[in-house]
């Protein structure tokens, strides 16, 4: 098995291959209309035509996390694993100039691209700060909003996360994850390096996670919206899995471990407050 700073440091090598277009991760993005994905996750076009194509093309998400987020002026948000910067912008939209936006990422192509992006669109209310999201570099008790988008599932260490949730929260902060979940994986599945990459070998239940938020001390935790993936969706997400390794792993070809695995894996919205 390998041990958390090997699995974080191959999923940054595979989001720094993404992010040049040489490789694969979570979302259909990866490999196909990108444009058209970061619509099919739920960014409404109204909220993504003024900012800079190459943010909204790089998504990799699974959902849009500050949709109906109630994120207010002059508030601090922190997005976990912020990527090439998208909801870093439309954070930045919905603070405004009195307020704060901090994103925090592992892969320095990922800073690399969403320091671009932010230049690109003119932000000047928005910092980058390199750090995993199992130990955040950021104060305890700082910020009114955690958000994330597809980015947790990829975490060895879950329960670290939503710990460091807890802990930058202000009092009565909240946070609105997007992330993916599933339910009855093969025990092949869990195993295979090209499905964790993918946001589905590293996926836990949905009952595990709101578990884990709720033993992390946050409150009010429910999942808030659902999206369920068909196969075709599946096979989307399955652009790194190459043929000999789904072979090896499971006797199967990736569109047979697609079908294998439509039905148990999701994209689920979870909110959560802190007291």
């Amino acid at each position: 098995m390998n041990n958390p700073e090997t699995l974080r440091g191959q999923v940054s090598d595979a989001y720094a291959k993404a992010i040049q277009g040489k490789g694969s991760c979570c979302g259909p993005s990866c490999c196909s209309d990108r444009q058209g994905y970061a619509a099919q996750v739920g960014y409404a076009e109204a909220e993504t035509q003024a900012l800079p194509a190459h943010a909204v093309e790089s998504t990799f998400g699974c959902g849009n996390p500050l949709s109906f987020a109630g994120v207010k002026e002059g508030q601090t948000v922190l997005d976990l694993g912020s990527g090439a910067g998208l909801d870093l912008l439309l954070a930045a939209q919905k603070v405004g100039p009195t307020g704060r936006v901090i994103g925090v990422d592992m892969t320095d192509a990922m800073l690399q691209a969403a320091r671009r992006n932010l230049d690109r669109a003119g932000v000047s209310n928005v910092e980058l700060r390199k750090g995993i999201i199992e130990a955040l570099p950021v104060e305890s008790g700082s910020v009114d909003w955690v958000i994330s988008n597809c980015v947790i599932n990829l975490s060895p260490e879950k329960h670290r996360v939503f710990a460091e949730i807890a802990r930058v929260l202000k009092p009565g902060g909240q946070m609105r994850v997007s992330d993916l979940v599933a339910q009855d994986l093969p025990p092949w599945a869990q195993k295979m390096a090209g499905l964790v990459t993918a946001c589905i070998g590293g996926a836990v239940t949905e009952e595990k996670y709101l578990q884990g938020l709720r033993e992390a001390g946050l409150h009010e935790v429910q999942v808030v919206a659902r999206q369920h993936y068909d196969s075709d969706q599946v096979l989307g997400l399955l652009s790194g899995l190459s043929p000999a390794e789904a072979a090896s792993a499971a006797s199967l070809t990736p569109q047979q471990v697609a079908q294998s695995l439509a039905g148990r894996v999701w994209s689920a919205t979870f909110h959560a407050s802190k007291a």
